[in-house]
């Protein structure tokens, strides 16, 4: 983040040829573009992007072969049979490491601060910074994440559920579905 930020220290300024255009160049000046909010996007996004990318290309390997091969068998299109076979199962296994992204992500976002990009940490950091009240307000910041983060657990747990929808009488014949959910199915004697 800091170094997209102190980007224009490298390259002040940018041209780039048109492509099919002769003698057409554009020029870019670094310290009009790259504002502290387009560096924290630039810096956070990249570094999740790699494990976005992994999540995903986990969740799709984790969908057996045969699911694709019996969507071809039925003559569906490759991109059919991906968005309405092998992505709904996928989700199952995507969304729970997502979910631990998004929440990472929003514990990171304290990382902007260092850039003077207001965010929890900075606007607590420039109030103690007049009335030196250091701890309490770095305690208030903290609530503010836990806050933050039980939201979005809360979220992730309710996508969890409605994913594994097929899947949780697995669970409720183990006792597992109460343990981890709160909730609880009626085990048939069948």
């Amino acid at each position: 983040m800091i170094l997209w930020y102190n980007l224009a220290a490298l390259f002040p300024a940018t041209t780039w040829d048109v492509p099919f255009l002769s003698g057409v160049a554009v020029e870019f000046d670094a310290n009009r573009i790259i504002s502290p909010m387009l560096a924290a996007i630039l810096g956070l996004g990249l570094s999740e992007a790699a494990y976005m990318a992994e999540i995903v290309r986990g969740g799709i390997l984790a969908v057996d072969a045969g699911q694709m091969e019996a969507a071809r068998a039925l003559g569906m299109p490759r991109w059919v049979g991906m968005r309405r076979i092998v992505l709904p199962q996928a989700m199952r296994v995507i969304v729970p490491p997502t979910g631990n992204e998004v929440i990472t992500m929003l514990k990171s976002t304290a990382l902007v601060s260092v850039i003077a990009l207001a965010d929890v940490l900075y606007s607590v950091q420039k109030i103690y910074a007049q009335n030196y009240a250091v701890i309490p307000l770095l305690i208030v910041a903290s609530l503010w994440y836990l806050a933050m983060t039980t939201v979005l657990s809360a979220g992730q747990r309710y996508l969890e559920l409605r994913l594994g929808r097929g899947y949780a009488g697995s669970l409720a014949r183990t006792g597992l579905l109460s343990r981890w959910t709160g909730l609880s199915r009626p085990v048939s004697s069948h």
